[in-house]
C-alpha cells in the first residue's frame, strides 16, 4: 500500500462510481478496479460494496477513508514544507551576535524584520565572542554571525562590513576629564588612564587598532583588564575599574554610571558591524536571511 492507492481509494469513496472516479483520476476504469481489487487482497478486507449503480463503503472502508484523509492532508503538507525550505522561506537558522553586535539598533531590527516576513523561519540566536563565532561557523554551530571587527579570517567564510559608527571613550560618572564638560575627548587625553580591553589572545580584533593609534599617537596605554566582552568591559567602567572604547551604540549601558564622550581619534578609528557566514551554506533560509540584511543595511546607509 503506497500513497497512489490511497489516492485512487479516496477517489472512488468520494465519487461513489469507480468509472466516475477513473475520470478524475485521469485513467481508465478497468486499471482502476484493479488498483482497488490489490489494494483490498494487500489488507486482506473487502472495503466496498459493488452494486448496479455503483460502490458503498464497507466499515473496514469507512476506518480507512479517514486514516487515508489524514495520510493525504500530511503528506501534502510536509511537501507544502519542503517547497517552502527549498524557496528560502522555512526551516532554521542558527545565528551567533556578540554583545557590541547586538546592541546595535541594526541588528535586532533585522531579526524583527526575518521574523515577519519569513515567519516558517525559526531563529536559534546565540551569544558569543568574535572568535567563537568565527570558530562556531567553522565547526557547523552557527550558519550566520554578527560580530564587529573580524578576529580571523577561515577560508570557506564571507565577511561583509554592513554599517561603520564612531567609537566613544566611556567613563565613571564623576571621572576628572568629565569636569572639563567637552563633548569630544582627544585620544591622548586618556594616556594616563587604565584601560579595559576587549580582546582575544592573539586576535585583538577592534582594539588592535585602539592600542596601534595609541602608539601612534606616542603612548602605550596601561591595561587594567582585558575581558572576554564588551558588557563586562562596560560592567567594570560602571564599577569605577577604568575607562574602554566602545562604539557609539553601546552608550545606553548604565547611564547612572558611566558617561561617554566621542573621541576625537574616531574618524580614524571607528566601529564595524559585519555580517559572516559560511558561502557554501548560503541557499534557502540562510539566502533570504542574507538578501533582507543587504537591503536592510543598504537602506540604513541611504543612497550613495
Amino acid at each position: 500500500m503506497d500513497l497512489k492507492h490511497l489516492r485512487y481509494f479516496v477517489a472512488v469513496a468520494e465519487t461513489g462510481h469507480i468509472t466516475r472516479a477513473a475520470a478524475r483520476l485521469g485513467m481508465q476504469q478497468p486499471p482502476l478496479s484493479q488498483q482497488i481489487r490489490a489494494l483490498e487482497e494487500s489488507l486482506g478486507t473487502t472495503l466496498f460494496k459493488r452494486h448496479p449503480k455503483g460502490v458503498t463503503l464497507t466499515e473496514s472502508g469507512e476506518m480507512l477513508l479517514a486514516d487515508s484523509r489524514r495520510l493525504l492532508a500530511e503528506a501534502e503538507a510536509v511537501k507544502t514544507r519542503m517547497k517552502a525550505v527549498a524557496a528560502g522561506h522555512a526551516g532554521v537558522l542558527s545565528i551567533g551576535i556578540t554583545s557590541s553586535a547586538a546592541a546595535h539598533a541594526f541588528t535586532p531590527q533585522v531579526l524583527r524584520d526575518c521574523r515577519t516576513q519569513f515567519p516558517g523561519i525559526a531563529l536559534q540566536i546565540g551569544e558569543d565572542h568574535a572568535a567563537g563565532i568565527t570558530d562556531g561557523l567553522v565547526g557547523g554551530r552557527f550558519q550566520c554571525g554578527f560580530l564587529r571587527v573580524p578576529v580571523a579570517r577561515p577560508p570557506g567564510l564571507v565577511f561583509e562590513t554592513l554599517l561603520r559608527e564612531p567609537v566613544l571613550a566611556a567613563l565613571p560618572v564623576g571621572h576628572r576629564l568629565l569636569a572639563r564638560r567637552r563633548r569630544t575627548l582627544h585620544l591622548r587625553d586618556l594616556r594616563d588612564e587604565r584601560f579595559i580591553l576587549v580582546r582575544q589572545a592573539g586576535a585583538a580584533g577592534l582594539y588592535a587598532q585602539l592600542l596601534a593609534l595609541c602608539e601612534k599617537q606616542g603612548f602605550t596605554p596601561v591595561v587594567a583588564h582585558e575581558v572576554g566582552r564588551m558588557m563586562t568591559a562596560l560592567n567594570l567602567v560602571a564599577a569605577g575599574d577604568g575607562i574602554a572604547v566602545v562604539p557609539a551604540s553601546m552608550q545606553g549601558a548604565h547611564p547612572h554610571a558611566i558617561e561617554y564622550r566621542l573621541l576625537e581619534s574616531s574618524r580614524s578609528l571607528d566601529a564595524p558591524l559585519t555580517m559572516v557566514y559560511r558561502k557554501s551554506d548560503c541557499q534557502g533560509a540562510l539566502k533570504s536571511f542574507v538578501d533582507l540584511v543587504h537591503a536592510a543595511a543598504k537602506a540604513a546607509v541611504g543612497p550613495s
